[in-house]
């Protein structure tokens, strides 16, 4: 593959080619003068206002993904940020070529023979372009200028790709603004396409070992589908859909085939222990007892197979249902409320701190709100509610089950409590004549 120098390269090759091209033909005595080949942007060529000198520009206006390897492969990095690929950068390079002459007819016959150079040499061989690129001699003067001796080093006949010279047909419109663009006046040119340089990283990158052995394995097609979530309290408890599920609940999966070979519940990406999971499992339901160190929040899980793989047989991933998500609500012990800091008296606003102990705990990087609502409010008045950001104790990082809440600016009064944490709230305790009673809240 070639070097990021692969552009200048070609550009050089491209000189070179026209520059013994047209002393091979000894065009010079067709025109009766001398020809300077550069590959300047057109407004920066030098041309006199009497006499212009015999020149062909060749020029690379714009560069462009090539449409055919753009999407083979992208860099690409490991979970652990160490590079694993170096794909190639493939390029298409858009060249004009221009003929400059005050003489009539010596433009007309500078690009003529140009354009036919180029038709007869549609591709760089890999000799010419290392020719061309030859690094300075100190015997003969031959090779590339001292200032540009850096090509030689550019790797350009060596990627695998020939570079190929393509013929662009450009109508007035595009030539009226490509010329616009260039803020120069309009000459004889002719538009070529160059495809394709490949410029490769020589960065490291990790390999992982060949592979001695392979097996292959035939298997049916059969994924597993999770159709809806629903939750249960505990064991020979009711099986409900829309109640909240708290620590220590069975999380109740059901759909069609999820009784596949060596069944596997996965949360938030994580692989569970089987654990509680026993023989509830049927075609069309998975009963799953969650994990006491899982967070409260929102959580996605899924089922996987696992199938027996390897010379010494070892379990893979095998077939994995969708991701389905859930909510898994935190409970505030009532017990655990606590007042401090109280400040405020009569009936001025009271502010202080809140402390409560929910489960399961709540992550540093969480949003947690304390919701309050009051309970008794005073004829003829609104009934009062509140929101307040609370937070985690630093000391020690992690997560918490103590939760810090500043207050402010709250009425005197008994409030009904709940915890919000990334959009999972926790349950109000009903009593017995269906109204909320806990966790209760007085503000004194």
């Amino acid at each position: 593959m070639s070097t990021s120098l692969a552009i200048a390269s070609v550009t050089q090759v491209l000189k070179d080619l026209l520059n013994n091209g047209l002393i091979d033909h000894d065009v010079e005595a067709d025109i009766n003068g001398n020809v300077k080949i550069s590959s300047l942007p057109p407004d920066l060529v030098m041309v006199p206002v009497t006499e212009e000198q015999a020149q062909l520009n060749i020029f690379m206006y714009h560069a462009t993904p090539n449409q055919g390897l753009r999407n083979e492969q992208f860099p690409a990095v490991n979970s652990a940020g160490e590079r694993i690929t170096n794909p190639p950068l493939a390029l298409d390079l858009h060249y004009i070529l221009t003929a400059y002459c005050s003489n009539e007819l010596h433009t007309e016959i500078l690009l003529g023979y140009a354009m036919q150079l180029i038709h007869e040499n549609p591709v760089l061989s890999r000799d010419a372009i290392r020719r061309s690129l030859a690094p300075p001699s100190s015997v003969s003067g031959d090779g590339l200028p001292l200032n540009l001796q850096s090509l030689a080093t550019s790797k350009l006949a060596e990627q695998v790709e020939q570079v190929k010279i393509i013929p662009e047909v450009m109508n007035a419109d595009e030539l009226s603004k490509l010329w616009t663009a260039f803020q120069s006046k309009f000459r004889p040119s002719a538009a070529y396409l160059v495809s394709v340089i490949l410029i490769e990283s020589t960065r490291s990158i990790k390999s992982a070992l060949p592979v001695i052995e392979r097996n292959i394995y035939v298997k049916p097609y059969k994924q597993p589908v999770i159709s809806k979530i629903k939750s249960q309290a505990a064991q020979g408890t009711p099986i409900l859909e829309k109640q909240k599920i708290l620590q220590g609940y069975r999380l109740v999966l059901t759909g069609y085939n999820l009784n596949a070979e060596n069944i596997k519940v996965i949360i938030d990406g994580i692989d569970m222990e089987p654990g509680p999971l026993a023989t509830d499992i049927s075609e069309s339901q998975i009963i799953y007892g969650l994990p006491d160190d899982l967070l409260s929040g929102i959580h996605g899980v899924q089922v996987a197979s696992q199938i027996s793989m390897g010379s010494s047989e070892v379990l893979h991933r095998g077939f994995e249902s969708n991701i389905e998500a859930f909510i898994l609500s935190p409970r505030i012990d009532p017990a655990s409320i606590e007042i401090t800091n109280l400040e405020g008296a009569a009936n001025a606003p009271r502010s202080a701190n809140i402390n409560v102990i929910i489960e399961p705990p709540a992550g540093e990087q969480q949003k947690i709100l304390l919701l309050m609502n009051q309970i008794e409010n005073l004829p003829g008045t609104a009934q009062l509610a509140y929101s307040f950001q609370a937070t985690i104790p630093s000391s020690p990082p992690g997560p918490a089950e103590s939760i810090l809440i500043p207050i402010t600016g709250v009425q005197a009064g008994s409030y009904l409590i709940r915890v919000r944490v990334d959009g999972a709230e926790s349950p109000l305790i009903i009593d017995t004549n269906g109204k909320f009673n806990s966790p209760l809240l007085i503000i004194p």
